[in-house]
């Protein structure tokens, strides 16, 4: 629990453009309650943490009042304080979004890529942003899953066509999303992906075609009689 408390604060922190606000107790009216919370913060995206059991972190992320919305499953959580890495940026700086280039390759990566650089992209005239850049959102797919993590610039200046001398730093948090379920509304409405159900389903294929080919194997390659079989045998 307390894990997630501070990944969530360092979510905020990397985000000076967002407003945080108090738990929802609410689960059958959820949505409802997220979106006229929106509303009167007068706000267009919402990042809703979740905890269920003590133990399993969703995440929610949505674009209110007319969606889409997406759930996630949050794992391999590392926060910044755990990791103690040496990366530092300054408080309030735009951060630069990256993607993994297997975000283009299907339409649903596509829609959260876009669902992402809406919430995560910093907007450059906010009263409370400074106005460069001086870290990375770094978002890659690896097994279906995103996986998170913000390094930073430890170069105070580059000069242009110098990119290649620039070195960074991870900074933290580090953690991988996996996607649930896509809808077509606002925390709920049509389902447009359900990517754990796949991921699920393809797992159970390949163990059941990996068992068809070991006993094909064992037929056509019987083994050969063992002479010394029956040797304790009375």
């Amino acid at each position: 629990m307390s894990r997630y408390r501070h990944l969530m604060m360092d979510v905020v922190s990397l985000l000076p453009h967002c407003k945080k606000d108090s738990k929802v107790e609410s689960k059958e009216t959820k949505g409802a309650t997220l979106n006229e919370l929106v509303e009167l913060r007068n706000c267009s995206s919402i990042l809703f943490f979740e905890c269920r059991k003590q133990k399993d972190l969703y995440l929610w992320m949505a674009k209110s009042p007319s969606g889409p919305s997406a759930k996630f499953l949050v794992n391999a959580v590392h926060t910044m304080e755990e990791l103690k890495l040496t990366g530092n940026h300054l408080k309030g700086s735009r951060p630069i979004l990256t993607f993994s280039a297997n975000f283009d390759q299907e339409p649903h990566w596509k829609l959260l890529k876009e669902m992402i650089i809406q919430i995560f992209g910093t907007p450059k005239d906010h009263g409370k942003v400074k106005p460069f850049h001086d870290h990375v959102f770094v978002f890659s797919i690896v097994d279906a899953s995103y996986l998170i993590s913000v390094p930073h610039n430890e170069t105070d200046k580059v000069d242009r066509g110098g990119l290649d001398k620039m070195t960074l730093v991870e900074v933290g948090p580090r953690f991988c999303l996996n996607p649930i379920k896509i809808f077509g509304g606002s925390f709920g409405g049509p389902t447009l992906s359900e990517q754990m159900k796949k991921a699920k389903a393809t797992k159970y294929v390949k163990k059941v075609k990996a068992k068809t080919r070991r006993k094909m194997h064992e037929i056509e390659n019987p083994l050969e009689p063992d002479e010394f079989a029956d040797l304790w045998k009375e």
